[in-house]
């Protein structure tokens, strides 16, 4: 396994992260932000294909391997993970740049994109992540989505915390998650991943994504149905130009998160991937860097 060069950067909040930043140092900016359970490696076949006329910068995000690692649940409500990125940027002296996310990283993007658009963020690429106006949504009326979401319910539940104790991150995984392809992934890669989710701290640090986090995820015996009074979260509409990759055979997030997007975002893009599952940016990395080169490219 080749792995990237880390450098360590220093948040005005306090917040240490350790991260992959290649190529030109004056070239448009990609920053990419790797989902649950994984790490910068999540883009290693796009940093390595777009490094030679991009910046590519790729945190190991908080809660993750050598960053920083606080404990307490309040660590990880959205506005202080999406404030990190704009602190990163910050730090590195990148006034504008393209967003990239997949999994919790593409949650995390949606959120950059909608609060730094024009001004911060030029372009927004998202893999596998569903936009928070219609996530909750599906998890409200869709079976599908919420059967496929219950592992959510397991990751905030304390009542699992002795287990990760004992075993790490790995025995919740192996009790909570159906949606994982082993075989999809380089053994050397895998192994690399057991080793981090054997760190008790960043363990929990993944977990509080979840448990930080204001979705609601209702049990299956629940009426299907919006709750009386609810009503969606107030967003803007994200008009600078979007990509949304989607692999069709995501077991975790079905594309009915792909319904009614160009409602919500004008330019958009959206490239469906046949026969990949969840972790589109390393399971079918041709297709994601194609999708991207031509997106970049316009």
């Amino acid at each position: 396994m080749s792995g990237f060069d880390l450098k360590r950067v220093q948040l005005p909040n306090g917040i240490s992260l350790d991260i992959v930043d290649e190529g030109p140092a004056e070239a448009p900016a990609l920053i990419f932000l790797h989902g649950f359970p994984e790490s910068h490696r999540t883009w290693r076949h796009q940093i390595r294909h777009f490094s030679d006329r991009f910046r590519c910068i790729a945190p190991d995000q908080r809660g993750y391997r050598g960053s920083s690692k606080p404990q307490e649940v309040s660590a990880y409500t959205p506005d202080k993970l999406i404030g990190d990125v704009f602190l990163l940027a910050d730090v590195l002296g990148i006034a504008q740049f393209t967003i990239v996310g997949h999994d919790w990283g593409g949650a995390i993007a949606w959120g950059v994109a909608l609060a730094g658009q024009h001004a911060r963020v030029t372009r927004a690429v998202i893999a596998n992540a569903p936009h928070p106006a219609i996530f909750q949504k599906l998890l409200y009326l869709n079976p599908v989505q919420r059967a496929a979401s219950q592992y959510i319910r397991g990751f905030r539940d304390p009542a699992n915390d002795a287990l990760v104790k004992e075993h790490g991150l790995t025995g919740l995984l192996l009790k909570e998650v159906k949606w994982d392809r082993p075989s999809a992934m380089e053994p050397e890669e895998r192994d690399a991943l057991l080793r981090d989710w054997q760190n008790r701290d960043a363990a929990f640090g993944m977990l509080n994504y979840y448990r930080a986090s204001p979705i609601d995820v209702p049990p299956m015996d629940a009426p299907f149905a919006l709750p009386e009074g609810w009503t969606p979260p107030t967003l803007p509409k994200l008009t600078i130009p979007t990509l949304v990759i989607w692999a069709m055979d995501d077991l975790a997030l079905p594309p009915e998160n792909l319904e009614g997007l160009e409602e919500i975002i004008d330019p958009l893009t959206i490239v469906r991937v046949p026969d990949c599952g969840h972790f589109v940016p390393w399971e079918a990395p041709e297709a994601v860097n194609a999708a991207m080169e031509a997106f970049l490219a316009r």
